[in-house]
């Protein structure tokens, strides 16, 4: 029994190294020419779009201040609240500022009555009608008489002659308070017109204490907390105005005559990358950045709904009035090889590769700016096992059609 085992044990191990081993396997012939589809450079009109990316910036932003002092003792709004223009946001305490209101209306008055008037808005036509100017006027007037009749009875003989210089004296003082009282009179008027500019300034201090939003917004950050004492050009609150919003791109300068405000922009974010937002350029730098060799656009774009977002990336397309003729290639006829763009010419069944500068994609389709010719001929299959010298069969053409199109035309 132990000679069978051994025995079948050997079978097995002779009939195992007989399935291992195998013929070496024999090089594979040339196939032959590679097949290759080949399509046609030619020409195209196009209206040139200008595509570049930028930043989106609210279209407004204020930082609200303080511009009286006092203690905080409203806050309306927080982050992310919209305002409507003129919607108090924060008040700040007006005990203080009425006091100083009634005592600069409390002076006003004062002066106003001296000088014979009711309310501020009245005005003193003739200074000779104020009170004080009446009763001057009217003390000069008895004086002159007086000294006039004396007078005529010392030229008669039977007046006193000291009891005329009594009467010259005193009318020379009554005139001398006579012009004095015209000139207080117009001091004081002075000095009402300067009571009703600090009842004024009082008074917009007073209207101070309330702030407002200076335009329809949205609140972007709260710097001020009820109980604060806060002092002017204190911040208060940051709001920003998004609706439209800005987007800011550059442009290389030689699209320059390319760019006109007014212009369609198709404006695309990472945010919605199944929806494109409409705008118009409306803001044109007038240099150019020397370093970067670009200037500035800006874009208006409608913002209702607040999807886009100041400081997003965006992504537009500047639709133009730009005509021109070029020529195209199927984006299949062109590969990125050691840091270059190739295309693979068929001449007489003979690859020719050659380097080629690139312009504008169009959907399957791309710019050829320099390195080919209209009407020659490129492989736009197999591109990996080409190279100059590699003979091909054309085993089809390539029509204008993206494949997807060409498939459902069949």
């Amino acid at each position: 029994m132990k000679f069978l085992r051994q025995l079948a044990l050997s079978a097995f191990l002779l009939f195992f190294f007989a399935c291992g081993r195998q013929k070496p396997t024999e090089a594979k012939k040339d196939s032959g020419p590679v097949e290759v589809r080949v399509a046609n450079v030619h020409p195209k009109q196009i209206i040139r779009m200008v595509e570049s990316v930028g930043t989106l910036f609210p279209y407004d932003e204020v930082l609200v201040s303080a511009e009286i002092e006092g203690k905080v003792d409203q806050v309306n709004v927080d982050l992310g609240d919209t305002v409507s223009h003129g919607q108090v946001l924060v008040h700040i305490s007006d005990e203080e500022q009425r006091y100083l209101l009634a005592q600069n209306e409390a002076q006003l008055r004062q002066s106003l009555e001296r000088l014979g008037l009711t309310s501020e808005k009245d005005r003193l036509a003739d200074v000779r009608q104020a009170p004080d100017v009446r009763r001057a006027a009217a003390d000069l007037l008895e004086a002159r008489q007086r000294f006039d009749r004396l007078k005529s009875l010392v030229e008669q003989g039977i007046g006193a002659k000291s009891d005329l210089d009594q009467a010259s004296a005193r009318l020379q003082a009554m005139q001398a308070a006579y012009d004095s009282t015209i000139n207080q009179t117009r001091n004081l008027q002075q000095e009402v017109e300067r009571f009703k500019a600090q009842l004024d300034l009082q008074r917009k201090k007073l209207r101070d204490t309330t702030v407002r939003a200076p335009y329809a917004a949205s609140v972007k950050d709260r710097q001020v907390t009820v109980g604060q004492y806060v002092r002017p050009n204190a911040p208060l609150l940051t709001l920003v105005k998004t609706d439209p919003i800005r987007l800011r791109i550059e442009v290389p300068e030689r699209m320059a005559p390319w760019v006109k405000t007014g212009q369609q922009t198709k404006v695309s974010v990472e945010a919605f990358a199944d929806r494109t937002f409409e705008g118009k350029i409306w803001r044109i730098s007038p240099t150019v950045d020397q370093s970067k060799r670009t200037f500035v656009v800006e874009a208006l774009i409608g913002n209702s709904k607040s999807e886009l977002k100041p400081g997003s990336y965006a992504r537009a397309r500047i639709l133009t009035d730009k005509t021109e003729r070029i020529l195209v290639v199927p984006a299949t006829a062109v590969s990125y090889v050691l840091g270059s763009n190739k295309t693979y010419v068929v001449n007489s069944g003979v690859i020719e590769a050659r380097d080629v500068k690139l312009g504008d994609r169009f959907d399957h389709e791309v710019e050829i700016m320099e390195g080919l010719q209209n009407g020659e001929t490129v492989a736009t299959s197999s591109l990996a096992r080409l190279d100059t010298g590699v003979k091909v069969v054309v085993s089809g053409q390539e029509d204008a059609l993206p494949q997807a199109e060409r498939r459902a035309s069949e």
